[in-house]
């Protein structure tokens, strides 16, 4: 029934997802700032000075409207996959003023987070920004409860995108939009993963996993929803996060190595997005 939530059990982590967003902390990682866990939209930072933390702060929130934009309207009931510390969810909340907007997160400890950096908007705004426990591809929602989904830079973990794209598809209401930014192998690229794996620490050690785009544009097509778009945004992604990773780490390091995946055409940066009709 719409707006009956699934009773559900805790969702397992993957042991590489719960290390790293768990005791490891990403979000305390010096490369990130502001509370955002993402690599950043860098069009409107200049690139050619020394950069500083506001311009990588401005990166990550830039992201975010990025893909809000792609994903509107937003003024019903909105959902961010993959919320982190809800810093976005704060984001969307304030600019986009959807009548409510609800972060999910797989890892139990980025929710405790995620409530203590928003408690004072948790407590000022109980009604229109709410946090859950849930995975992707098992969602703890009705069917037909939201307007809009969207998620930042989360889907490289996700285990499996097919159920991913059925929740989504589930979820939304008729005219509903999904949109989902975050990084993919190049369509037509042969040995993708093996060659990520030894370019990266984080294909490497399976934290993130190594797919084609299409397989998510298919996902979204399978499980009815039209207008599935398909959208590199690789050229404002790689050239300044790399940027800014030169600030901590040198060349030849595996960080640096994100670049060189894209320039190899093995790795980009994409925006897809989809409506339920």
């Amino acid at each position: 029934m719409a707006g009956e939530s699934r009773q559900q059990s805790d969702p397992v982590v993957r042991p590489p997802v719960w290390e790293t967003y768990g005791p490891a902390d990403l979000s305390a990682v010096p490369v990130f700032s502001g509370g955002f866990i993402n690599f950043g939209y860098w069009k409107g930072v200049d690139l050619e000075g020394p950069l500083t933390e506001a311009d990588r702060i401005r990166s990550e929130q830039d992201l975010y409207r990025h893909v809000l934009d792609a994903a509107g309207p937003h003024k019903g009931q909105v959902m961010e996959v993959g919320c982190g510390l809800g810093v976005g969810c704060a984001l969307a909340l304030e600019e986009y003023r959807p009548a409510r907007i609800t972060g999910v997160d797989i890892h139990p400890q980025q929710l405790r987070r995620a409530r203590d950096v928003n408690a004072p908007l948790l407590e000022a705004r109980p009604d229109r920004l709410r946090f859950a426990l849930g995975a992707a591809e098992s969602l703890p929602f009705g069917d037909g409860e939201f307007d809009c989904l969207y998620s930042v830079e989360a889907a490289q973990h996700f285990p499996d995108l097919f159920a991913f794209a059925r929740e989504a598809a589930r979820v939304l209401r008729p005219g509903g939009r999904v949109a989902v930014a975050s990084f993919f192998t190049v369509d037509g690229t042969p040995a993708q993963a093996d060659r990520l794996a030894g370019l990266l620490d984080s294909y490497a050690n399976g934290l993130d996993i190594a797919r084609p785009v299409s397989q998510l544009a298919d996902a979204l097509t399978g499980s009815g929803l039209v207008d599935v778009r398909t959208r590199s945004i690789g050229p404002q992604v790689w050239p300044g996060w790399d940027r800014w990773l030169s600030r901590l780490w040198e060349p030849g390091t595996w960080p640096r190595n994100f670049l060189a995946a894209w320039e190899e055409r093995v790795l980009d940066y994409y925006v897809v997005t989809a409506t339920r009709p």
